[in-house]
């Protein structure tokens, strides 16, 4: 018998743990000569302690105590150590700055190969001056990542407060400030456009500032750009955060200079954690951040401490000895690569979208010529473009985890395969619905048999959409997940009903299926991986050119 670790666990052998303790020590140097103290917190916490802290996504890695306490396994270093303040430190202690090294725990789904622990070197500066704080830790983060000589990075930043003013602003309602805020933390700046452009009662500088504040992207220039929009849109100058942003180029005006500091607004999410400056660390060649902080008083005050400020950053240890050439499997790194060197890499899904495809891209100036004679090939370089040919339903996953900086499919690929992507433009193609049927001869049955059963059996190809929608009507479902035919479920009474994709609705007409809901309408859409998008300047530029494309499209029908 094979002696195994769990899934996404490994064991470290002499040679990277070597490795490791030389990366630590170069971070935990540069922590301890700011000032920064070392702390240690345990590494299963009170659920209930925690989540009075802050919203934390559901943890499988959770276990009761003989005290009927329900502990679980720390996912981050944040909650914990706000805990400690609130509960340990008086007034006077404060501010306090404090740096860790420790392992955490988060789930990943199954057959992802992701790793399920990492260690993370960070520091908290809690109490301190607001803009001051901020610009503290960001240099900090800098100075962490010039000492350990990381190539090619920067750090990124955005800031939830003019977000949150811009949505004070307008009349629209507490129910569509919170889809805005879901949009925008989902990165689907599609669904985004879709919902401000459909909500009534928005002045149109309201209406552009929630659809340009997430997109903007650039140097020092942005900030400018970013108090335009909310002045036109009526922000007051106070509430807008701008002063901190500008605070926080004068602070870090040597970042500024050489290039490093850059602002991108789509990096914003989170509403209910951070409450201002939110910024990542990217280097070229991987495919997530380095690090992330931001600014997160509201954990302080959930805590008991409102009138505290809180900001910090975890760097990803993995991430590092990667980057620096270093044994290691975080997955997101391909190192030495640089944007300059290397094509853009897009995934193009083959299929029913394949011609469509194609024929965008063409016509947002890329070459494509290659593309019209695949044979069985499986990637295509053309100039400075490598595309790659997948399944529609693969091509989130090539664009999530590096094998493609962005790519093309169908809303329905990226709702069901559920990871970290940027969804940027909707390209009008591609067009179908996802409807709930059951067979004509069985109208009723399916209610009936909820009404005793208590939940309804669907089959489906698609069970993170199909949840979705019962889970809206607010009735229970038991999914059987099937890979093809999955309207024989009913008709051989294996489920009460289907959820499944439809164009015409021819197929569902031939075998006896009718319409009992609508689910959801799909199209393609161009999308990318947060951190090529944020290094990228070419993924942006084929964003627009695309948008360009689709409106001149429309224009000509």
């Amino acid at each position: 018998m094979i002696q195994r670790t769990p899934r996404g666990f490994r064991d470290i052998l002499p040679q990277e743990a070597l490795a490791r303790e030389r990366i630590t020590e170069t971070v935990r140097t540069c922590f301890s000569s700011h000032g920064y103290l070392p702390v240690e917190t345990p590494i299963l916490e009170d659920r209930s302690v925690i989540e009075t802290a802050g919203r934390i996504q559901d943890s499988p890695f959770q276990l009761f105590d003989k005290d009927d306490r329900l502990l679980m396994l720390r996912p981050d270093l944040t909650l914990p150590i706000a805990r400690m303040v609130a509960s340990r430190l008086d007034g006077d202690q404060l501010p306090a700055r404090l740096r860790y090294v420790a392992p955490v725990v988060r789930e990943q789904g199954a057959l992802r190969g992701q790793s399920r622990q990492f260690t993370q070197l960070g520091v908290e500066l809690v109490g301190g001056e607001g803009a001051a704080a901020e610009a503290e830790v960001v240099m900090l983060l800098a100075d962490a990542l010039a000492r350990l000589g990381v190539p090619d990075w920067y750090v990124v930043c955005g800031s939830v407060a003019p977000l949150k003013a811009l949505l004070a602003t307008c009349s629209a309602g507490e129910r569509f400030a919170q889809q805005v805020l879901s949009f925008v933390h989902e990165s689907d700046l599609v669904g985004l456009e879709d919902l401000v452009h459909n909500t009534q009662g928005l002045a149109p500088a309201q209406a552009r500032a929630l659809c340009q504040v997430p997109r903007l992207n650039g140097d020092e220039q942005v900030v400018d750009e970013l108090e335009s929009l909310l002045v036109a849109a009526g922000v007051p100058a106070h509430k807008s955060g701008v002063s901190g942003l500008r605070s926080l180029l004068d602070s870090c005006a040597p970042l500024v200079r050489q290039g490093r500091l850059r602002f991108d607004f789509s990096i914003i999410n989170s509403f209910d954690y951070y409450t201002g400056l939110v910024f990542k660390a990217y280097a070229e060649g991987i495919a997530a951040s380095l690090a992330s902080g931001g600014h997160y008083d509201a954990v302080l005050a959930n805590l008991g401490l409102p009138d505290v400020s809180a900001c910090g950053f975890a760097m990803s240890l993995e991430r590092l000895q990667e980057v620096l050439g270093e044994q290691g499997e975080s997955g997101v790194v391909t190192p030495g690569v640089r944007l300059a060197e290397r094509p853009l890499r897009i995934a193009v899904p083959k299929g029913s979208l394949f011609a469509d495809s194609v024929r965008v891209l063409a016509a947002a100036g890329l070459p494509t010529q290659g593309l019209h004679d695949l044979g069985r090939k499986l990637i295509v370089r053309e100039d400075d473009v490598e595309y790659v040919i997948v399944r529609a339903q693969d091509a989130p996953a090539f664009v999530a985890f590096g094998g493609a900086d962005c790519g093309i499919c169908g809303r329905d690929s990226i709702i069901e395969a559920d990871v970290d992507l940027l969804q940027l433009q909707d390209l009008r193609f591609g067009g179908c619905r996802f409807v709930v049927a059951e067979p004509a001869s069985m109208a009723g049955m399916a209610e009936r048999a909820y009404a005793w059963r208590g939940t309804m059996r669907v089959a489906t190809k698609y069970p993170r959409i199909t949840q979705a929608y019962y889970d809206r009507i607010g009735q229970q479902v038991d999914i059987v997940q099937l890979h093809g035919n999955i309207e024989l479920g009913p008709i051989v009474g294996m489920t009460d009903r289907i959820v499944d994709i439809t164009a015409s609705g021819a197929t569902l007409a031939e075998n006896d299926l009718v319409v009992v809901d609508d689910v959801l309408e799909c199209t393609a859409r161009f999308f990318a991986g947060p951190a090529a998008y944020r290094c990228d300047a070419r993924i942006r530029t084929l964003a627009a050119r695309l948008a360009e494309v689709v409106m001149s499209e429309e224009e000509n029908q």
